[in-house]
């Protein structure tokens, strides 16, 4: 059903969860840790998060707030034994979607997270993604690393496009076709010009590397090939 990670320092309750889950058909990635957390986070996709606040290594919190500087939007349900009203309203500003408070009846957290996927299913067709780089298709924004990117109409479609083929090679003759609406022949240059903005829009000084040219063939957004 859906990728959900839990990141809880109980043992027993963590147990507790990815058993009861696993149960419910969700495919279940449970940690202690805010740093196995947030790596999972980089590199599972992940349809929810599942987060309590005392961890092994730090405070739940500062995990969140790293997840949303990246520029991600999975949802977040914390389950916390903080209960005042003080700590719920930090949670939820901090950017988590929802706050359930310790103890809970195993049923209240299957709702909730039932509610938060559902969320998740419909903001996610508004928003393309690959790693840290995404479009919010409503707004037009582009952000990578939780930074917005300022991109001109025609790159903004040619990012979106080549979004939609995320780790497929895209030749120059689709993008001539679909992007620009002409010949190959026509548009090669300026199709090798926009890409190469393009690059250095997406990837700056320090940021990986995600569009590459496959020599003879074309270019392809997503893992290195």
């Amino acid at each position: 059903m859906s990728n959900v990670l839990i990141v809880e320092d109980h043992r027993t309750l963590r147990s507790s969860l990815e058993q009861g889950l696993r149960e419910e058909g969700h495919t279940i990635f449970a940690v202690s840790s805010a740093t196995e957390g947030l790596l999972l986070t980089r590199t599972e996709p992940l349809d929810a998060i599942i987060l309590d606040l005392q961890l092994t290594d730090g405070d739940g919190l500062t995990l969140l707030r790293e997840i949303r500087k990246s520029g991600r939007a999975t949802p977040v349900l914390i389950v916390s034994a903080r209960d005042s009203v003080e700590d719920r309203i930090l949670g939820l500003d901090t950017g988590a979607d929802d706050y359930l408070v310790k103890p809970f009846a195993f049923g209240e957290l299957l709702a909730r997270l039932r509610s938060l996927l559902r969320r998740g299913a419909v903001a996610s067709e508004a928003v393309l993604r690959h790693d840290d780089l995404q479009i919010d298709l409503m707004t037009r924004k582009v952000t990578r690393q939780g930074e917005e990117i300022s991109l001109t109409r025609r790159l903004l479609e040619l990012l979106e496009y080549l979004l939609r083929h995320k780790n497929q090679v895209v030749t120059r003759e689709m993008l001539a076709r679909d992007v620009w609406k002409a010949s190959t022949a026509t548009w090669t240059n300026v199709i090798e010009v926009q890409i190469r903005e393009l690059r250095i829009k997406i990837e700056r000084p320090g940021w990986s590397r995600i569009l590459h040219t496959i020599r003879g063939e074309g270019y392809r957004l997503g893992d290195p090939p």
